[in-house]
Parts: structure tokens; sequence; C-alpha cells
């Protein structure tokens, strides 16, 4: 896969690897056919969800409920403990527990407040994500876009090209 020259055009008489001692610029972070790909993912899962719609029965008895939110939590537990210890660390690659944690975090605000079995339930559940999960989730998604703009600076410094010239 062809690159793009990251800072001004590049003469003609330097070759593809380049003779200033500076890496080629970055392509692609993904292959071309994985943004298509998950676009048709999304849109085949839309009559999925119109049959779920219909046919789940709007109250069902769950076996291991339980169990269910227990590892639920402790999958939440973990992916905040991971993103603060890669925070603590300084570790370049906070952001991905960061959007782990930003996305568990909707997910069990979600599922308290439309799984829960009374109106103070609900109401408790509603307070719990508007007050705690959901802030805490955009506090992660602030550390993931933090991350990623602290890297194209870093990336910036190192190589001495625009960072911003070529987003995509």
């Amino acid at each position: 896969m062809a690159s793009t020259p990251a800072a001004g055009p590049v003469p003609d008489d330097l070759p593809e690897d380049r003779q200033d001692g500076l890496p080629p610029a970055p392509g692609r972070p993904v292959p071309g056919w994985v943004g298509p790909l998950f676009i048709c993912l999304a849109l085949v899962i839309v009559p999925w969800i119109v049959l779920l719609w219909l046919r789940l029965p709007a109250r069902d008895m769950v076996g291991h409920y339980r169990l269910a939110w227990v590892g639920f939590d402790v999958l939440l537990a973990v992916a905040l403990a991971r993103t603060g210890w890669t925070a603590w660390r300084g570790l370049d690659h906070v952001e991905l527990p960061a959007v782990a944690s930003a996305t568990l975090l909707v997910v069990d605000a979600w599922f308290d407040v439309t799984t829960a079995s009374s109106r103070a339930a609900a109401g408790i559940a509603l307070l719990t994500a508007l007050l705690v999960e959901l802030p805490l989730a955009g506090l992660c998604v602030w550390i993931a876009v933090n991350a990623e703009r602290v890297r194209r600076e870093r990336l910036h410094w190192a190589l001495h090209v625009d960072p911003h010239r070529d987003r995509r």
C-alpha cells in the first residue's frame, strides 16, 4: 500500500523509502476493506434487532441473573483498573482501556435503567447513570482523545512533521 508523504511534496529523485533519514509517512491504520465491512455488519444487524423486538418476551426469568451482573461488574472493575494503571504509568496506549471502560459504563447505565424492577429502582438507576456512570464514561472518552492528541504531538516532535495535515 502506497503512503502519502506527511510533510510537503517529496522531490522526484527520492525513492519510496526516502533518503532524508525520515521513515515513510504512515499509511491507513487499517486496510480499506475494514470500513465497508463494518458498515455492512451494522446494516445486517438491523433486521435481527427488529426480530428480537417482535419475538422476545416483555418479561423473562433469568437463571443466572446474579452471575451475569457480578461478572459484568468484575469486567468493568478490571477495565477501570487497567485504565487507572496505564494512566498512572503514563503509557501511550491508555486510550485502549479508557475506551473499553467508557463503553462498559454506558452499557452498565443502559441496562441498570432498563432492567430496574420498580419505579424507585429505576429512579436510583437513572440518577446513578446521570451522576456517576455517564460522566465517568465521558472522562474516559476525554482520556482517549487526549492520549491520541499527545501521541500526535510526540510524533510531530519526533519526525518534525505537521500532525494535523493528513487527518482522515
